[in-house]
């Protein structure tokens, strides 16, 4: 049994992956987390029975033994912190938040190489979000400029989105993208620019998370786009890294490399 501690179980996606860890036959819910809530039990904000889990800090949660996971969807700024106290104590860590820049992830895998603890960062753990990008880091080998567009529901605090950015960084060095002639009117307008990728973000209600890649060629488009449509499109990924994070040494980044995409 994997025993498995939720930060940011409050939250809209924590509370997605409490209902997951409770309801997969191979994991147990061993603490929920969040600032928020505080000491109401899981199961009353799942509008579940109680199920002996209640809200409480992260302090207390990795205080009682036993726990082998921790799966961590808050924000950048308190996610570090998450993650040290987890390493502390030897817990596994399945990342989820987004946010987190190329510093705070060497930072992570030191810290998990100083302990001998693993690590699944994944900017997106929809498993047909990975799949869009696996396609469109295929395409940009054939085809000459590209531009992507997300869009996410308007409690999202970082832009672009970390799947976008992913998505850029893959792209990027197979596109040979002439500069842009447009002058922009209104500043921003073309989007921001990452090396050769032009990257847009919307950022309205309605949404939850999506994104189109837009290849342009010699008299043809390409576009390339995932619609989570509701956050449970994100469980089947977050429980697969779950279970194979303790097989995996060091910090793997990207749901791709547990798929062998």
């Amino acid at each position: 049994m994997i025993k498995v501690i939720v930060t940011g179980a409050a939250g809209k996606m924590g509370k997605e992956v409490c209902k997951t860890i409770l309801d997969d036959p191979e994991t147990e819910l061993h603490g929920a987390v969040d600032t928020e809530e505080v000491g109401t039990d899981i199961g009353d904000l799942l509008g579940r029975k109680p199920v002996g889990v209640r809200i409480t800090s992260l302090e207390k949660a990795i205080s009682r033994k036993g726990a082998n996971v921790m799966v961590d969807f808050t924000h950048a700024a308190a996610a570090m912190d998450n993650i040290k106290a987890a390493v502390e104590r030897g817990i596994h860590l399945v990342i989820g938040t987004t946010g987190l820049t190329e510093d705070n992830i060497n930072e992570i895998r030191k810290l998990c190489s100083d302990k001998g603890v693993n690590a699944i960062i994944a900017p997106n753990f929809a498993i047909g979000a990975v799949l869009m990008m696996k396609f469109a880091e295929l395409a940009a080998r054939y085809m000459n400029r590209a531009e992507i567009i997300e869009l996410h529901h308007d409690q999202k605090r970082d832009a672009p989105s970390g799947t976008a950015m992913q998505t850029a960084k893959l792209i990027a060095p197979k596109i040979k993208a002439p500069k842009v002639e447009s002058s922009e009117i209104l500043n921003g307008a073309l989007g921001g620019v990452y090396e050769n990728v032009h990257v847009h973000s919307i950022r309205l209600p309605g949404f939850v998370a999506h994104q189109e890649v837009i290849f342009g060629g010699v008299g043809q488009v390409l576009t390339i786009r995932h619609d989570s449509i509701d956050r449970t499109s994100f469980m089947p990924g977050v429980l697969m890294a779950v279970k194979a994070v303790s097989e995996r040494p060091g910090v793997t980044v990207g749901l791709d490399k547990i798929m062998d995409l």
